[in-house]
């Protein structure tokens, strides 16, 4: 089995949830379905970083790695562009909490904005 390819899968995985957990909100303008998914994707992010937690998908990442025989990252696209931003370097619990501020901060930032561009559409 190609578990190398599985871990960088599961990193590209764990970089769309960031991505999603963080600007997700966006794509309510468009389709408000999406809110049903990106609330509870933005409280599970914060959460994490928040509690100090550890997304499940690290362990999974770090098994699939240790399973094909990998011990540290290679030096591919997703080792040396996707992973820093997923797992940056010198991350300290200071810095989760800053994270976890932004992601809400960022969201509530959006959610305001589409709430106010909503609301004036409904007045013309």
């Amino acid at each position: 089995m190609h578990y190398n390819f599985l871990a960088d899968l599961v990193v590209l995985i764990h970089l769309a949830f960031i991505v999603f957990a963080v600007l997700g909100g966006i794509l309510t303008y468009w389709w408000r379905k999406a809110l049903w998914l990106h609330i509870p994707v933005v409280l599970w992010a914060g959460w994490i970083e928040f509690t100090g937690g550890i997304c499940p998908l690290t362990p999974l990442e770090n098994w699939l790695r240790s399973r094909g025989e990998q011990v540290t990252y290679s030096i591919d696209f997703v080792g040396q562009y996707i992973l820093p931003l997923v797992y940056p370097e010198g991350l300290t619990r200071g810095i989760q909490l800053v994270l976890g501020a932004i992601v809400v901060f960022v969201n509530i930032l959006i959610y305001v904005f589409i709430f106010k561009i909503r609301k004036t559409q409904q007045r013309k």
